[in-house]
C-alpha cells in the first residue's frame, strides 16, 4: 500500500512531457514511437506531437489492479516496431521496473523514457524527467476527477442556512 500521494495536474502533465520530448529530440530523429498502455497513451501524444513524429505504436501490458502489482503480461504486441530500433518507448511512470524490463525485452534496440520514475524502476529507464519517492502513489489526471468544494463562508458554524 502507498504511503503517499501525489496529485499530477492535466497542465503538470503536459509540461513534463513537453521537457521529456525536449531532451529527446536531440537524440533523433525517431523512426516511431511505442507507448506502454494505458499510461503512456498521452504522453506519447504529446511528445510524438512535439517531436513530429506520426507513426505511434502501442504494447498493452497488465501488471496493476488498482494499486496492487502482479506479473506483468502483454495483451498487446508492437508489431510495427520490430526490435525496437529507431523506436521510443514512452510511459507515464516506472515503479519497480517489472513493466519496463518485459518491454525492454521485447524492444531491445529501443530507447525507453518516461516521465516519471521512483528508484527501483530508474535503472529500466534511459530518460526521465522528475524523480518521486518509491512509496508515493502518482494519481494521474485520467485516475482523478475535478470535485466541487463549498466555499468556507458556508462551512462556519455560526452560519444559518
Amino acid at each position: 500500500m502507498a504511503v503517499s500521494y501525489a496529485t499530477v495536474t492535466w497542465d503538470q502533465l503536459h509540461r513534463d512531457a513537453r521537457q521529456l520530448a525536449a531532451a529527446l529530440m536531440p537524440l533523433g530523429p525517431w523512426q516511431g514511437i511505442v507507448a506502454i498502455t494505458r499510461g503512456g497513451l498521452i504522453p506519447a501524444a504529446i511528445i510524438g506531437r512535439e517531436l513530429d513524429c506520426r507513426l505511434i505504436e502501442s504494447i498493452s501490458v497488465v501488471s496493476y489492479d488498482e494499486e496492487h502489482q502482479s506479473e506483468p503480461r502483454v495483451i498487446k504486441m508492437p508489431v510495427a516496431a520490430g526490435d525496437g530500433e529507431g523506436f521510443l518507448i514512452i510511459d507515464d511512470l516506472v515503479d519497480s521496473g517489472v513493466t519496463a524490463q518485459l518491454v525492454r525485452r521485447l524492444l531491445p534496440k529501443a530507447y525507453f523514457a518516461c516521465l516519471y520514475a521512483k528508484p527501483s524502476g530508474r535503472p529500466s529507464t534511459d530518460k526521465f524527467v522528475v524523480e518521486v519517492p518509491q512509496e508515493t502513489w502518482i494519481l494521474f489526471p485520467w485516475d482523478t476527477a475535478p470535485l466541487f468544494v463549498p466555499p468556507l463562508a458556508r462551512s462556519r458554524p455560526d452560519t444559518a442556512t
